[in-house]
C-alpha cells in the first residue's frame, strides 16, 4: 500500500515538474513590451506611447492571469493528489475486507453466547440484542433445543414440533419458510446465513457450539 502511494505521489511530482515547466515565461509578454520601447525609441508620439502603455498594462494582466492559472493547477494536482491516495487506501481496506469475510466464511461465525429469552422475545447473540417475532423466537429456540441433543431437523420435523404434528404429516416446505422468516427477522444476513446451517439432505441446525446456548 506504501509503495502504490509512493509511486502515484512520484508520477503526479513528475507530471506537475513537466507541466509547470511547459507553461508559458509569466513575464515573456512584458520583456516583448519592453523591447518595442527600447527598440522603437522614434515612437515619440501621445497616440504611440498611449499604445505602449496599453501594451505594458496588457503584459502585467496577462502575467498576473497566468500566476493565478498556476496556483489552481498546483491546487488541482493536490486534490487530484489526494483523491488518488484516498482511491487506493479505499481499495485496499475493500481487499482486506473482502479477505475477512471470507475466512469467516470459510471458518464460521464465532458465537461466545445465546441467549434466548421467550419473556423479552428477544435474542442475545454475542451480547447483540435481536428483536424476534413469535413465529421466528419459536423457530429459533427449536433449532437451539436440536443443537443441544446434536440433533438435524428438516423443514417437515421443525414445523412438526412447532405445529405439534407428526413430521410425516408436514410439508417440507412449511420449514423452510420458518427458516426463512427466521433469517429475515434476524436481519443481518452474514449473521443469520452463518448462523443456520443448512445441511444438503438432512435439514438444518445451528452452527454453534452447544455449550453456549441458554433459554431462559
Amino acid at each position: 500500500m506504501v509503495a502504490g502511494i509512493a509511486a502515484i505521489v512520484v508520477i503526479l511530482g513528475i507530471a506537475a515538474v513537466l507541466l509547470f515547466i511547459n507553461l508559458p515565461d509569466a513575464n515573456a509578454f512584458n520583456i516583448r513590451v519592453e523591447r518595442l520601447f527600447v527598440e522603437n525609441d522614434t515612437l515619440t508620439g501621445n497616440a504611440e506611447i498611449k499604445l505602449l502603455e496599453i501594451l505594458a498594462q496588457s503584459g502585467t494582466a496577462f502575467s498576473d492571469t497566468l500566476a493565478s492559472y498556476r496556483f489552481v493547477i498546483f491546487v488541482l494536482l493536490i486534490f487530484a493528489t489526494a483523491l488518488l491516495i484516498a482511491a487506493v487506501a479505499f481499495l485496499v481496506m475493500l481487499i482486506a475486507l473482502n479477505r475477512r469475510m471470507g475466512r469467516i466464511e470459510r471458518q464460521g461465525i464465532e458465537v461466545n453466547s445465546l441467549l434466548i429469552s421467550r419473556d423479552q422475545k428477544s435474542v442475545y447473540l454475542n451480547d447483540f440484542e435481536f428483536k424476534l417475532t413469535d413465529a421466528a423466537l419459536e423457530t429459533l429456540s427449536v433449532l437451539a433445543e436440536a443443537r443441544m441433543d446434536d440433533e438435524v431437523l428438516s423443514g417437515a420435523e421443525i414445523e412438526g414440533v412447532i405445529s405439534g404434528r407428526d413430521a410425516s404429516d408436514c410439508d417440507e416446505a412449511a420449514g423452510a419458510t420458518r427458516i426463512k422468516r427466521l433469517r429475515d427477522t434476524l436481519g443481518n444476513q452474514l449473521v443469520s446465513e452463518l448462523l443456520i446451517k443448512n445441511i444438503a439432505r438432512k435439514g438444518y441446525m445451528l452452527a454453534i457450539d452447544k455449550s453456549v446456548i441458554r433459554m431462559v
